[in-house]
């Protein structure tokens, strides 16, 4: 269980969040709503440890969290990003060592995500060589590539082609299936429908609303 408890953050004179609390359980699908500058994408830096709170925390199984958790947590950010000169392989391995994964694990790692995307032949081309289509598998390979307990998407579906939509869909359906903690902060209605067990509402810095879909 992730547990955000009474979050404040302030930049200068702006209040971001105010006073948020909520948790995210295990073995579901948690949407994070709210327009544009509501907070949602600070609440998802706090527990990502970006930026920090400056009032509350954010518990993970009744433990406040510190640089160690984010061992824990796979993150696609709305701002995609791929070292664009290195090969699929070398990228692969570069997040494996920086999440402690060792050598043996990096490549199962490799050859499992790989193999059941399809994209083997991959391994060896530079990233700069993909299609958008192509990059985007490897960017959210890249977010789950370590087995993270939590994981948080940003705006997933944000300039996926519709053929990655439904690939990326059905392994989240997969991964919550396995009780994966999975947050999800998007404006696609349609996938907070099809996708989500409980969503979080923030508007104006603060939660308004909270439950089932």
């Amino acid at each position: 269980m992730l547990k955000i408890q009474n979050v404040s953050k302030r930049f200068d004179k702006k209040i971001v969040l105010d006073d948020v609390s909520t948790q995210f359980d295990a073995g579901k699908i948690h949407g994070i709503l709210g327009p544009n500058g509501a907070g949602k994408t600070t609440l998802i830096r706090i527990i990502n440890q970006i930026v920090e709170a400056d009032k509350g925390g954010v518990y993970w199984n009744d433990t406040l969290i510190d640089r160690n958790f984010l061992k824990n947590v796979g993150y696609l950010p709305e701002e995609r990003g791929l070292y664009v000169n290195m090969t699929v392989k070398n990228h692969l391995e570069f997040i494996g060592k920086l999440k402690g994964m060792s050598k043996e694990k990096i490549q199962h790692q490799i050859d499992f995500w790989l193999e059941k995307f399809q994209i083997e032949d991959w391994k060896n081309k530079r990233i700069e060589e993909l299609s958008k289509g192509m990059a985007q598998k490897i960017q959210f390979i890249v977010s789950v590539f370590h087995n993270p307990s939590v994981l948080i998407l940003d705006e997933p579906f944000s300039g996926f082609d519709p053929s990655n939509v439904v690939l990326i869909r059905k392994e989240l359906r997969e991964l919550k299936s396995e009780g994966k903690t999975i947050l999800l902060s998007t404006h696609n209605m349609n996938s907070v429908e099809e996708l989500c067990d409980k969503v979080v509402l923030i508007h104006q810095s603060k939660k308004v609303l909270e439950g089932t879909v």
